[in-house]
């Protein structure tokens, strides 16, 4: 008979607000956390040593362009006491296997088998209208003017700082200038930041319906935890995350936290639905076998074919239409499946003459 404890849709909550409790299960992977964190100060190290910290850093990864990742399904790597552990899709799809009880309350509420991940960027706040600003004050501050050109402005909300300082406004020629006006640029994004208490239009209606029908969410970002955490308090939306990954989850591309959003929430990948608003961000929730929601806004909506579904608004949306994503084959239909070979019997040979 299969064995195992008993795990509910319910977790201790990431937020320090929240009660813990001391009954909940370990975690599938307890020294990721270290690890992250261990390879975190080490680069700390190498940037005081090379004397890259001559400004201040702030928190987090803004105005940076990051890899998408899991191109061929690789994951990230952990350390237990026997040695390192490569975690990739695989195995991830693999060890998160429902436990016995697991599937009978899945079975008999199917919405709890599946995981949210949202991503913070234009799907939880408006970011886009948070760094238009940031440029604009930078651009009043050094006497400059910003084009208005379309390519230009598009540069400015989804390119790195480095390529749009030198490339694009050609602001920064040394790299002095360039360490100083990055540093400003991203100092005032999170002035910004601290100020914002609005969320996307309907995505607390949205949180509620979905708290309701029993799906643990996580959310997903670049930014620092303190930032994060503060910034769903202030939208009043804490509660409706099961969990959060952040820059001090030192993941190295939008699928790595995709993956270890999965593994907070205690989902197999192949089990989770992205709400994303880039088709970079798309890509990476397929490299990772989830299923992909676009909000259309950020980017128009043929830039987001690939999206499993493409919505204007999340009034559009309902549970129902999460069902759907997995209903053609079920919900394990991304899982890996064995094929059986029909083997036909030997024919039957006769050695000896049996007629008289």
């Amino acid at each position: 008979m299969e064995s195992c404890s008993f795990r509910t849709a319910t977790s201790p909550s990431p937020f320090s607000s929240a009660p813990s409790s001391s009954s909940s299960p370990r975690a599938p992977f307890p020294n990721l956390r270290f690890a992250r964190e261990r390879n975190g100060r080490q680069m700390r190290m190498q940037r005081r040593a090379s004397g890259l910290d001559a400004f201040p850093p702030l928190p987090g990864k803004v105005f940076v362009e990051e890899t998408i990742g899991a191109e061929y399904g690789e994951g990230f790597e952990t350390f237990r006491m026997d040695g390192p552990l490569n975690i990739d899709v695989d195995y991830l799809n693999e060890k998160l296997q429902e436990c016995f009880l697991q599937r009978i309350r899945h079975a008999m509420k199917p919405d709890e088998a599946f995981g949210l991940i949202f991503s913070w960027d234009n799907v939880i706040a408006d970011t886009d209208s948070l760094k238009l600003d940031a440029w604009r004050q930078l651009a009043l501050e050094e006497g400059k003017d910003i084009p208005t050109a379309a390519h230009i402005q598009r540069s400015i909300l989804h390119g790195a700082a480095d390529h749009v300082l030198r490339k694009v406004l050609y602001w920064a020629k040394e790299d002095d200038q360039m360490d100083r006006l990055k540093a400003r640029l991203i100092e005032l994004y999170y002035e910004s930041l601290f100020k914002l208490d609005t969320p996307v239009e309907g995505l607390r209606e949205w949180l509620d319906a979905v708290r309701t029908a029993g799906i643990p969410c996580a959310v997903a970002s670049s930014l620092d935890r303190r930032c994060m955490v503060e910034a769903l308090d202030r939208m009043s939306l804490s509660k409706y995350f099961k969990a959060i990954v952040t820059d001090e989850d030192d993941m190295e591309s939008i699928a790595h936290r995709f993956l270890s959003a999965a593994v907070k929430l205690d989902r197999k990948p192949s089990k989770c639905i992205v709400f994303e608003d880039d088709p970079r961000g798309v890509t990476a929730a397929h490299n990772c076998t989830m299923m992909a929601v676009s909000l259309i806004g950020a980017h128009p909506a043929y830039e987001l074919e690939q999206a499993d579904l493409a919505v204007a608004k999340y009034n559009d949306l309902s549970v129902i239409n999460l069902r759907r994503l997995f209903a053609h084959k079920g919900i394990s239909f991304m899982d890996m499946q064995k094929q059986i070979i029909e083997r036909s019997p030997p024919k039957r040979k006769l050695t000896v003459d049996t007629i008289f």
